[in-house]
């Protein structure tokens, strides 16, 4: 789906992510919401890995009119997911440029964002960008929904019976999970299998790794220990009774 702007007859023609503003210099909210998205990003990025056609974009600019850069009527989501793309680096999402909307976007709540979040950007996600799925989650409150498009109009997705919202189109699920995240502890809202299974940061797959070492060091250590205390005990039958086999 290429987005034209009525009355610029060739897209081509329209600023580019080159031309347009990248930045509005305005930092995130607090610090567990950058670490929020920092922790949706990362995994996604480390789920997708081997996609190229897959891109993961944070707090950036989408542009979806050759005018808004005039109006800034809209800011970006905190969190998109685009798939059927080529990923590499950008200033911004550029719809015009790139052919397409996200297919996936979550925005974090603020008490300062979540009446626009709810209705302004919902609205416009469902009508001027047509994003497929669009969620919310407040990283103080842990307040989350997910909606899906049908018919220009944004229905709820219900929670499955553990609580989880599933996303068929990227194959996984979002789930609220509760520790500790750049020593945080709170419930966070995570990236998970549709079974519930965490995809895990760089620090927990390695921390797992690790695991799964020692667990594999002390299984060799145990059985080289029983090894050795049958040896051992071996030893002792044939010193007292002779070889097993009747010799001496």
């Amino acid at each position: 789906m290429t987005v034209i702007h009525p009355g610029i007859d060739d897209p081509l023609e329209a600023p580019t992510e080159d031309d347009l503003p990248y930045s509005d210099g305005m930092p995130l909210e607090t610090e567990r919401h950058v670490h929020q998205m920092s922790l949706l990003t990362e995994t996604a990025r480390r789920y997708f890995a081997d996609r190229d056609d897959v891109y993961v974009g944070c707090d950036m600019f989408v542009y979806f009119s050759p005018t808004q850069q005039l109006t800034h009527d809209f800011r970006g989501p905190d969190v998109f997911i685009v798939t059927g793309t080529v990923r590499r680096e950008r200033k911004s999402w550029v719809t015009w440029q790139e052919g397409k909307a996200p297919d996936v976007v979550i925005e974090l709540l603020s008490d300062s964002t979540a009446h626009t979040d709810r209705t302004v950007k919902r609205e416009i996600y469902a009508t001027r960008l047509r994003v497929p799925v669009y969620v919310w989650f407040h990283p103080f409150t842990a307040e989350r929904e997910g909606f899906l498009l049908h018919g220009g109009e944004y229905q709820r997705i219900p929670p499955d019976d553990a609580d989880r919202l599933q996303i068929p189109l990227l194959g996984l699920s979002l789930v609220r999970w509760t520790g500790a995240v750049n020593d945080v502890t709170a419930t966070w809202l995570r990236w998970a299998a549709p079974d519930g299974t965490l995809i895990p940061t760089a620090a927990e797959a390695e921390a797992a790794a690790e695991r799964a070492a020692t667990a594999e060091r002390e299984r060799a250590e145990a059985e080289r220990g029983r090894a050795e205390a049958l040896a051992a005990e071996l030893a002792r039958y044939r010193e007292r009774f002779g070889s097993l086999d009747g010799g001496v």
